[in-house]
């Protein structure tokens, strides 16, 4: 299902499919662009799906190409058989499938929240084939407290009998995080991270099993001297770091330090918004637009 903001538009892009390593048919959209630019991989945050880059993909359709995976679990992908799978690990290790499927060499990375997390890994094979890094809200060391609200709202299997509810009750979780939005864009979020399910109520967009690896003390990520190790490699490359002003997830203090540590890293605040900044804010179309410019 498109979201609320594209379902008026001529469809941009194309459905298609690939296979995980443990036999799961998951999908991605595909928005046709030239070949001699590398292609752009977005990759969304926990519970969400290919949906949530619906705008930045269709306005950058035809000028590159961009694709758009549903991860294990999400959206249109299947769900996996064994919940332990839903780690950033075997993410990544789906995302290597995709590009090696499309003969993928060398691409952009897009990454929100956990895939910014895929974006660190995916330098660990080699950080010159990633021609760029957006890392959308997200960093080596994750706060105590945003993980933690995370916890409580993830693997919550709740329905809405119509999308106004369904928008309401997101306004409800998260006007923190959006102060300034009204009404038509919490209906847009909810049409980006749900659907209306086989009971013909509106439910979230993934797996409820995904929740499990949390319940692991050690959590499902790699602890934060590993993701620096790894952040010190992308930051070998054109790399823009977003934060939301408000952001639960990535502290002042640690977005600082991240680009301290680079000379090819920018880092750019966006104003009024927590976790995470959805990418069609002004301050951030800017800024991946200056970054694409440094990737062509």
């Amino acid at each position: 299902m498109a979201d609320g903001a594209t379902q008026t538009r001529v469809r941009t892009w194309e459905d298609r499919s690939w296979i995980s390593r443990d036999g799961l048919d998951l999908h991605y959209r595909d928005y046709a662009g030239p070949v001699e630019k590398p292609p752009m991989l977005c990759l969304p945050g926990l519970t969400r799906n290919a949906r949530d880059f619906a705008n930045l993909a269709a306005s950058l359709a035809g000028e590159w190409r961009v694709l758009c995976p549903d991860m294990r679990g999400r959206g249109d992908s299947d769900y996996a058989r064994d919940a332990m799978t839903y780690t950033p690990a075997h993410y990544v290790e789906d995302v290597e499938a995709l590009l090696a499927a499309e003969g993928i060499k060398r691409f952009v990375s897009i990454g929100t929240s956990l895939g910014g997390l895929m974006t660190m890994m995916l330098a660990m094979k080699d950080p010159s084939r990633i021609a760029a890094a957006v890392l959308n809200d997200v960093g080596p060391e994750i706060e105590p407290a945003g993980l933690a609200r995370i916890r409580e709202y993830v693997g919550q299997g709740r329905s809405y009998e119509t999308w106004v509810h369904a928008a309401r009750a997101l306004q409800e979780a998260n006007r923190d995080i959006y102060p300034a939005w009204q009404l038509p864009d919490w209906l847009r979020l909810a049409k980006r991270c749900m659907v209306i399910g086989s009971s013909g109520r509106i439910v979230f967009d993934y797996d409820m099993n995904i929740a499990e690896p949390f319940e692991a003390p050690e959590g499902p990520a790699p602890t934060a001297d590993v993701m620096w190790a790894l952040f010190d490699l992308l930051a070998t490359r054109p790399l823009l770091v977003l934060r939301g002003a408000h952001s639960d997830i990535l502290s002042a203090e640690v977005a600082a330090r991240m680009a301290a540590r680079s000379a090819t890293t920018e880092l750019v605040t966006v104003p009024g918004v927590g976790h995470a900044p959805t990418l069609d804010e002004p301050e951030a179309i800017a800024a991946i637009a200056r970054l694409l410019a440094r990737a062509a």
